[in-house]
């Protein structure tokens, strides 16, 4: 079958070409997931639209509402940019453990957040940082909550002739404090058998004034318990809150069973990742 092979140079003629051939069109960008899929005949579109010609859309700025990140920014660029290291370090960690430098070097954090694989480290961060998308459609720009964005194994918000463009990130208080931890249970360059991001907020006293656990990799899409998050309001961060918060995220989360590991098994990791991960921004990571 012929696949025609398209190149805008601007993102509204990409949304143009998209509209013109339905759902008949994939976006290709970095192409490090996409094209696996159609090695493997799991896609068969009519035509590919590049945006590997459209400038201008890989960038990292600080600006008064956050940090702002192109989609088209390589994660490697992503993972090394003094922007996002001085923003939040944990983001960059999150973008330097996808795959390995090779994958990082060609794949995009647009293209990490529209193929929606749930085995993937930046969603859980950037959900626990309550990021949203910017996407460009035939009807102007939108924003979507990152929350809102992801919807189930490779399905997110978008519509098939929207193109993601840029996420936002809203900045961290100074005294806001984040990590993430993957585990992977094959080889370190393997995708996650279990990803958990945490953010904190925590007063002079110790006391919580905010708190956001995303877990990822584990579950159909990155997934925050808000009843497990509100138990930590206004409390100090003692061993026996954070064994209750870690039990909440294992009892209420449904996990998935997959090569990495059982559903029973990566409940059991959520729980003990969960609890490093409320150690860690206790005890002063950012």
């Amino acid at each position: 079958m012929k696949v025609d092979f398209l190149e805008p140079t601007t993102l509204d003629e990409a949304v143009a070409l998209l509209s013109q051939h339905a759902d008949n069109a994939k976006v290709i960008a970095g192409g490090t997931a996409l094209v696996l899929m159609l090695q493997q005949r799991l896609v068969a579109p009519a035509a590919l639209v590049s945006l590997g010609r459209i400038p201008g859309w890989d960038f990292v700025r600080r600006e008064a509402d956050g940090l702002h990140v192109g989609a088209l920014t390589r994660l490697r660029a992503a993972e090394r940019s003094s922007f996002v290291r001085e923003f939040c370090p944990a983001l960059a960690h999150a973008f330097g453990v996808v795959g390995n430098v090779r994958v990082r070097h060609q794949a995009t954090v647009g293209g990490n957040l529209a193929e929606a694989d749930y085995a993937s480290d930046p969603p859980a961060m950037l959900l626990a940082l309550d990021a949203r998308v910017n996407a460009i459609g035939p009807n102007g720009k939108r924003q979507i909550p990152l929350s809102d964005f992801l919807l189930g194994f490779y399905t997110t918000a978008l519509a098939s002739n929207e193109i993601l463009s840029e996420v936002v990130i809203p900045p961290l208080p100074a005294s806001g404090r984040a990590v993430y931890l993957k585990y992977t249970s094959r080889s370190s360059e393997d995708r996650p058998c279990v990803g958990v991001a945490a953010v904190a907020d925590i007063d002079e006293s110790g006391r919580c004034r905010d708190l956001r656990v995303a877990v990822g990799a584990a579950v159909e899409t990155p997934q925050r318990m808000p009843k497990a998050e509100a138990m930590a309001m206004g409390e100090s961060f003692a061993d026996d809150l954070i064994d209750a918060i870690a039990d909440e995220y294992a009892r209420s989360l449904d996990p998935l069973s997959d090569v990495r590991g059982s559903a029973w098994y990566r409940r059991e990791m959520i729980r003990v990742f969960v609890r490093r991960a409320l150690k860690e921004v206790r005890d002063g990571h950012r």
